[in-house]
């Protein structure tokens, strides 16, 4: 947005100028703590502090200027000043304006799970044919998409987009904001229910995705996931991914379409296979054929790998969890060499709905099948885990006691998995067993 003036930037915000200021914005901030030169600042009304109320200090700090509601702009100076009554609302209209100028292809990406890792294979396909920009872990809102947005610069070719949901309509909103051209829909499982109410409404909700896409665009879904084919109009062109579909594994090999892709894959765990198959779906719906060597994605407490003193590996896997994160997370378990004994730590998974106690005591048994001899529950849905699992195992109430008690039964050469869900707080158990293996003087 560099060679925007005041005047074009709140029209394509649908601000009005209360000042003016020469060039225009580098990118949009919404924490005047992190405001650079030549940022906007979009003051953002939040339930505790309207972010208005910093405005004046992020033109002192060198802000090219503000978007703020109208009683915050009163009297500044120093910089472009835009007011319009919904900040929020502003922020997405004009990171849809930049999109449209930036004449990207825009892949967005959604699902129950997967969507960090495949956004992430996506850029690392593209990124030796394309200009690529990919968003940021958690900037996956209808706060954080159009932060990214407005970060791409000019001369971007592709961006890379995460679209989150809590609920209905959350998905459609960002649709709307980016405009995608490729939508990825990793896969459809029991994660939102106390929101959303059912499977059946997961994929209405993460089908709002493919409604909100133009005709000519692309939809990439899993093959067999007959829950999204509601979604799929005539209008979209249809890339399945998986066993039956179009983009496949024949053993180690990617084929698509029939043809075999000189593409190496340097992961075994199976659900990373997969997101790797969309990924290529997607590269393909814009124009490149990726080749050479893929490495895993990897990401903070996203399957982090923690080594103890004594031998022990701590994979660390608690950025979140549902029952098809648990799954995979528990297959990817079951195929690491392990010295000693397997070992899981796992938590709630939250937001199940009536379903929950049913879907805990199937990771219970899933975990006993991955060869868990060794298991740790951590709060009071996950205890519901030790109904069905045969091995060693414990309930405790919080991450402190979780780690507490891992730190006096893991041993050396054992492999210890934490998972569960972000409102557990399970980040502390991996830095808590480093501490508690450190060798003492």
């Amino acid at each position: 947005m560099r060679d925007w003036d005041a005047e074009r930037v709140a029209a394509a915000a649908g601000a009005r100028v209360m000042a003016g200021a020469a060039a225009g914005p580098v990118r949009a901030v919404i924490d005047s703590r992190a405001i650079g030169p030549g940022d906007l600042f979009v003051g953002l009304p939040g339930s505790q502090v309207d972010g208005g109320r910093f405005a004046a200090g992020a033109l002192e700090a060198g802000a090219w200027g503000v978007l703020v509601a109208p009683p915050w702009g009163d009297g500044l100076a120093g910089g472009a000043v835009l007011a319009a009554d919904d900040p929020l609302a502003a922020l997405g209209s004009l990171a849809r304006a930049w999109r449209r100028e930036l004449g990207s292809a825009v892949i967005a990406v959604t699902g129950s799970v997967g969507k960090t890792s495949t956004k992430d294979l996506i850029a690392a396909l593209l990124a030796g044919e394309r200009s690529v920009v990919a968003s940021r872990a958690n900037f996956n809102t209808e706060i954080g998409m159009p932060v990214e947005i407005l970060g791409a610069p000019a001369g971007t070719e592709v961006l890379v987009l995460e679209a989150a949901m809590r609920g209905f309509g959350q998905i459609a909103e960002l649709a709307a904001i980016c405009e995608p051209d490729v939508g990825v829909i990793t896969n459809i499982g029991p994660v939102h229910l106390e929101q959303v109410g059912s499977l059946e409404g997961v994929a209405r909700a993460k089908g709002e995705l493919l409604v909100g896409m133009r005709d000519g665009g692309t939809a990439v879904v899993p093959a067999g996931e007959a829950l999204l084919d509601p979604y799929l109009r005539p209008g979209l062109a249809v890339r399945r991914f998986g066993d039956g579909g179009d983009v496949v594994l024949d053993g180690d090999a990617v084929v698509a379409d029939g043809d075999r892709l000189e593409l190496e894959l340097a992961f075994t765990a199976r659900h990373q296979r997969t997101n790797a198959l969309a990924a290529v779906a997607a590269a393909l719906a814009v124009g490149v054929r990726p080749s050479g060597r893929v490495e895993a994605p990897t990401g903070a407490l996203r399957g982090e790998l923690v080594e103890l003193p004594d031998g022990a590996v701590v994979v660390n896997d608690c950025y979140n969890a549902s029952p098809l994160s648990m799954r995979a997370a528990l297959d990817d378990l079951a195929g690491r060499q392990a010295a000693g004994r397997r070992v899981a730590v796992l938590g709630d998974m939250l937001e199940l709905g009536a379903d929950e106690a049913a879907l805990h005591r199937e990771v219970g048994s899933l975990a006993g099948e991955a060869g868990v001899e060794l298991l740790v529950t951590v709060g009071p849905r996950a205890a519901a885990m030790l109904d069905t699992f045969d091995g060693e195992g414990y309930a405790v109430a919080d991450a402190g006691e979780a780690a507490a008690l891992t730190a006096e039964l893991i041993g050396p050469g054992d492999v210890v998995l934490v998972k569960g869900s972000r409102g557990v707080g399970l980040e502390v158990v991996a830095p808590a067993l480093a501490v508690a293996e450190a060798p003492r003087g």
